[in-house]
C-alpha cells in the first residue's frame, strides 16, 4: 500500500515543519487536526479539591499550559502571587515563559535540563519549600515516581482537563495513515469514530505510552518512535513509506 494521506492529530505546524518537507519530497498530503484540546477549571472546582494556593512557597511547573491555568487562577481567586514563591521548572523553555506572568529578574526560578527526572537535584536542594503542583486530570506515571521519590511536601491541583475535540467534519476514511501522541488523542478516536476499523490504516505512535494506548484499544501499531533510527516521527514515517515504496 502507498501512503498518498495523513492525518497529524496536532496543530498545524509553522512553515518550517519538518512535516511539510516531507509532504514535498515524499509527495504526500498531510493534514492537521488537534483530537485533543485543554480546558482550564473554575476557581470553585479548584476550592472543592480542597487547594488553599496561600499555603504555598513554592510551584512545579512541567508545562507551558500549567504556567498559563496557575496565573489564571490565582487571578481568578485574587491571590496576589508573592516575589518571594520559589519556581521549579522542568526545562528552560518553561522557565522562560514565566516572564509571561511575573518579572523574570529577582526571582528564585530554577529548571531542569528537560526529563522531569532532572529536577530531584532541585528539591534535594530546596527541600523545605511547600510545593504546589499545577496539572491536568490525567498526569504522566513518571512525574508521580519523581515526587514520590523526593524529599519535599508537594501537593497536586488540577488546574485544566484534557478533552476530546469534535471531529464530527473529518472522514476518517481519507486518510491512509493516522498519527498520534497521547493516549487522550487515542481516546478521541474511539470516542470521536466509534465504527472505526483500522483495516488497512496505518498507525503511528509517538511513545510508549501512546502506543500502549493504541494496543488497549486494539489498534495494530504500524509506526513507533522515537527509536534510535528514526529519533522524530517524520523520520519514522519517511522510513516507513521508503520501505512500503521497495
Amino acid at each position: 500500500m502507498i501512503i498518498k494521506s495523513i492525518l497529524v492529530s496536532q496543530p498545524a505546524p509553522n512553515e518550517s515543519s519538518p512535516y511539510l518537507e516531507m509532504a514535498k519530497k515524499e509527495k504526500i498530503k498531510i493534514d492537521f487536526r488537534p483530537f485533543i484540546h485543554v480546558e482550564g477549571v473554575d476557581a470553585k472546582e479548584l476550592r472543592a479539591q480542597k487547594v488553599d494556593l496561600t499555603h504555598f512557597t513554592g510551584i512545579i511547573f512541567t508545562s507551558k499550559n500549567a504556567v498559563d491555568h496557575f496565573f489564571r487562577l490565582a487571578e481568578e481567586m485574587r491571590f496576589a502571587v508573592p516575589d518571594t514563591m520559589r519556581y521549579i521548572c522542568q526545562s528552560e523553555a518553561i522557565a522562560n515563559y514565566l516572564q509571561k506572568h511575573i518579572v523574570y529578574r529577582k526571582r528564585k526560578i530554577s529548571f531542569g535540563e528537560k526529563n522531569f527526572a532532572d529536577l530531584l537535584p532541585l528539591f534535594k536542594k530546596f527541600p523545605t519549600e511547600k510545593y504546589l503542583l499545577p496539572a491536568a486530570d490525567v498526569l504522566s506515571p513518571d512525574v508521580l515516581k519523581v515526587l514520590e521519590s523526593a524529599p519535599i511536601d508537594w501537593t497536586r491541583a488540577t488546574m485544566y482537563k484534557t478533552v476530546c475535540s469534535d471531529l464530527t467534519d473529518v472522514n476518517i476514511a481519507d486518510y491512509d495513515m493516522l498519527v498520534f501522541f497521547s493516549r487522550q488523542g487515542i481516546k478521541s478516536l474511539g470516542i470521536n469514530f466509534e465504527n472505526f476499523v483500522q483495516n488497512s490504516t496505518k498507525i503511528a505512535v509517538f511513545g510508549t505510552t501512546t502506543e500502549q494506548a493504541a494496543i488497549d484499544a486494539g489498534l495494530r501499531v504500524d509506526v513507533m518512535a522515537p527509536s534510535k533510527e528514526s529519533p522524530s516521527m517524520t523520520m519514522a514515517i519517511e522510513k516507513y513509506i521508503r520501505s512500503m515504496a521497495k
